[in-house]
């Protein structure tokens, strides 16, 4: 887990939002956050993979899971997600 994967699970949970790439990365650059376009890609599937993020069923947007909210408040490790 990297800051950036903090970013982008805070940033899903406190707008309530279901984003593809794309806007997700104009809106964190917007808020602020520095971020490339293919840093974001990358770590939205990692995120994926992780059970943190849940794609949806066309595949393009994304929105955080209980798992994310639950690593999020701190009930869950990093290491228990590998």
């Amino acid at each position: 887990m990297s800051l950036k994967d903090g970013l982008i699970l805070e940033f899903l949970e406190n707008h309530d939002l279901e984003l593809p790439p794309k806007p997700l990365y104009r809106n964190l650059n917007r808020h602020g956050h520095k971020i490339g376009y293919s840093t974001v890609r990358q770590r939205l599937d990692l995120l994926e993979e992780k059970g943190l993020l849940e794609k949806d069923d066309d595949g393009g947007y994304y929105s955080i899971s209980d798992c994310g909210r639950a690593y999020l408040a701190g009930e869950l490790e990093a290491d228990d997600l590998e």
